[in-house]
């Protein structure tokens, strides 16, 4: 799965928070629930048609209007992201991963409890 950029995630998290939705709907997202400003439809249309181009998003066409939609769900793509941070930074390993989580004191007590309740569970 080929990464994203910073423009590009940030319209897919738009996608995956509609579901299926135009360009307009998009800039009408960017305008009124992050209070930015109005960015010109042919900015948001060049990088959805880039993200259709990466295999991301596909659309219908309804005459002149398409409706984009994602094709991999954010889950699939945090879980590539993740492995990616990962094998880039920590050698592969989770437990380097999480050793730095707690150095960094972003990750307490019962952060680690909650993890330890979840493997537990998980065998």
């Amino acid at each position: 799965m080929k990464q994203l950029t910073k423009a590009e995630e940030e319209l897919m998290q738009i996608m995956w928070d509609l579901g299926p939705c135009t360009v307009a709907a998009m800039r009408d997202y960017i305008a009124e629930q992050q209070g930015q400003e109005k960015p010109p439809h042919s900015t948001v249309s060049t990088i959805v048609r880039i993200l259709e181009e990466k295999g991301f998003v596909g659309h219908k066409a309804y005459g002149r209007t398409y409706e984009y939609f994602p094709l991999i769900s954010k889950d699939q793509y945090g879980k590539q992201s993740l492995n990616k941070l990962v094998n880039d930074y920590f050698a592969g390993s989770t437990v380097d991963l999480v050793s730095f989580l707690v150095k960094e004191k972003n990750l307490g007590i019962k952060d680690l409890s909650d993890l330890m309740e979840v493997l537990d569970t998980d065998e």
